[in-house]
């Protein structure tokens, strides 16, 4: 089969690799849809991980074969899959920091060395714990694009419970690429008023649609004077960083009020560094809330949000490339324009 291998010092080659044989309890997925991540792509900018690997992990496909023992699924079933999933009875499962699991961190499914996800080939080995409890089938009519988004939308999904915004709350949400207008469209169902930001007009006017109340380019407004008018001099009382640039942080310090909640969801890599003031934290009491990767708890709620239209995702794709062009897909997404959006993978197709 054909597969984007990551190689490393930043390289991605399509070359032809051996079909992952399964054992019993497993699965094997014929690819149709993968989306490309953010966390994929710095884990290949930075070359955070060893070559060689195989990545791709918002994965959705049609089951191929099936292992001994599998009864929940037949060859020819259209599955999602997730590619993490907890014990369940840990320290941290017990406390529902399931991302934090070291069981979770365990990557289940492949499509040849060490375990990546997988999702950027034809094929991919789905391991026995995550049939048991990550595979979903997904509903006729629906897209193997649109599937593909009930990962990332559970991420989505789990960070706006930690914040809980409310009806009567002033949110800004910093970034609108494909998770931020995510955040957006959760945000204004929850039926809080969104000040969305980003540097981009078309994604700014796609905030809009999805229920920004403003949409701004930060380099051309003051965002913090906006949001303490729109609240009697106070500030916004969540912001939500979907973005990472410098001076994001602070940016959202400056627009929030005392007693805020801060949630960080874009600042995944090590190297990032935040320089804040002790004081905007602790002495006008500020919560900072951290938030990664998917949450078992959601997972059927997040894709009955993705299956039913409740969240029109299918809308942020703006590409479907084919597997021998993924490296074209990967620079558009670390250089986006006013074209691009949400990129998928189709791995089946020839050109």
């Amino acid at each position: 089969m054909r597969a984007a291998v990551y190689t490393g010092h930043g390289r991605v080659e399509i070359q032809e690799v051996p079909v992952p044989p399964i054992g019993p309890g497993e699965i094997l997925i014929r690819v149709e849809a993968c989306g490309i991540c953010h966390t994929d792509l710095k884990k290949i900018e930075h070359d955070l991980l060893p070559a060689p690997r195989i990545y791709g992990h918002e994965t959705a496909g049609v089951v191929a074969a099936t292992g001994q023992g599998v009864t929940q699924f037949v060859p020819g079933d259209r599955v999602i899959a997730f590619h993490h999933i907890p014990c369940r009875n840990c320290f941290y499962c017990e406390r529902k920091f399931y991302a934090q699991c070291e069981f979770y961190k365990k990557v289940g499914i492949t499509a040849g060395f060490e375990p990546a996800g997988g999702g950027f080939a034809q094929y991919v080995r789905v391991m026995d714990w995550i049939v048991r409890d990550g595979v979903i089938k997904i509903p006729d009519g629906v897209s193997f694009e649109t599937a593909s988004f009930v990962e990332p939308v559970n991420t989505c999904h789990k960070a706006a419970v930690a914040m809980d915004p409310r009806p009567g709350d002033l949110v800004l949400i910093q970034g609108q690429g494909p998770i931020g207008l995510v955040f957006t469209m959760l945000v204004h169902r929850a039926g809080a008023t969104v000040i969305a930001t980003d540097t981009i007009p078309e994604r700014l006017a796609l905030a809009r649609r999805f229920g920004a109340s403003e949409a701004l380019d930060p380099r051309a407004h003051d965002v913090p004077a906006l949001c303490k008018s729109l609240t009697q001099g106070r500030g916004a009382d969540q912001v939500f960083v979907a973005a990472s640039a410098p001076g994001i942080v602070a940016e959202a310090v400056a627009a929030s009020r005392p007693g805020s909640k801060l949630l960080l969801f874009a600042q995944t890599a090590s190297t990032e560094r935040i320089e804040l003031s002790g004081a905007d934290i602790c002495k006008d009491e500020r919560s900072l809330i951290g938030v990664y990767s998917a949450s078992v708890d959601l997972q059927a709620e997040s894709a009955r949000l993705v299956f039913s239209g409740d969240l029109p995702v299918g809308d942020l794709v703006s590409h479907a490339l084919p597997l021998n062009e993924i490296r074209a897909g990967i620079d558009l997404a670390l250089h986006p324009d006013g074209k691009s959006l949400k990129i998928m993978v189709q791995p089946q197709r020839l050109s």
